[in-house]
């Protein structure tokens, strides 16, 4: 379960959020939507501490995942990314073998011997939905993918090191229809061992893929309930209006 608390995040004197708090249960989808630059993709990555790689920013707040604050003196950070995955809008393999990428995490952080991490690769491809197209070729350049087929060996080398939670930012954005789809059923699969949280600016994807869904406006959660009530009959004015297209 992640909950935040009061947070604030700013990038030197901008205040990018103000005052966020939200629970995310264990084994569901949160989506995140809103316009551009309203924060919703700053949020998500304070969730495996992404934005303490920028210069000049500072959070304030509790940030709890499991009960753990991790922003407390005491988190270790590289724990804290195994734990948290971490899916990028584009697909980003590394200019290694199919195998290599999926086997990255594991050897990086000493996880297991030859047997194991072989098996961990097979399970983490079969968890992404790729085994069956890459068995074959798993000593192939990543490169040689499709953009779908890449984003989905993207997951699977999230999942290879057995996180809880797998965050997703804008991960279909720059796929086809039918590898966009492909990327939904597996989202919807993977829920039942992952807590997933994703930003997408695609509400029919929130909708479709989501059992919660908070909308960010101008670094403030503006609304935040479960997806169904958030689309058919939303609390607040601007949230109708920005799910009806009248801006954004």
């Amino acid at each position: 379960m992640i909950e935040a608390k009061n947070i604030n995040f700013y990038y030197g004197d901008f205040q990018a959020l103000k005052n966020i708090s939200m629970t995310m249960e264990s084994n569901t989808v949160t989506a995140f939507i809103g316009p551009s630059g309203c924060g919703k993709s700053t949020f998500l990555r304070l969730f495996n501490r992404m934005n303490d790689l920028i210069e000049d920013t500072r959070m304030d707040g509790e940030l709890l995942i499991d009960g753990k604050d991790i922003y407390s003196k005491s988190a270790d950070v590289d724990s804290l990314r195994q734990e948290v995955g971490m899916v990028f809008q584009k697909p980003n393999p590394f200019p290694k073998s199919i195998f290599e990428n999926v086997a990255y995490g594991l050897r990086v952080n000493n996880l297991g011997n030859k047997s194991f991490i072989q098996e961990r690769v097979e399970e983490s491809l079969k968890a992404a939905a790729l085994w069956d197209e890459v068995k074959d070729k798993l000593n192939k350049s990543a490169f040689d993918l499709s953009g779908g087929q890449q984003q989905r060996l993207c997951i699977a080398r999230a999942l290879a090191v057995a996180p809880s939670t797998i965050l997703m930012d804008e991960p279909a954005s720059a796929l086809d229809p039918v590898s966009t789809s492909k990327i939904e059923e597996l989202i919807h699969e993977l829920k039942k061992d992952y807590t997933i949280v994703i930003v997408t600016h695609n509400m029919q994807q929130a909708a479709r893929i989501s059992d919660k869904t908070g909308f960010f406006m101008l670094g403030e959660l503006v609304e935040y309930s479960d997806t169904d009530k958030m689309f058919m009959n939303p609390e607040k004015e601007v949230t109708q209006n920005y799910i009806t297209g009248r801006f954004g």
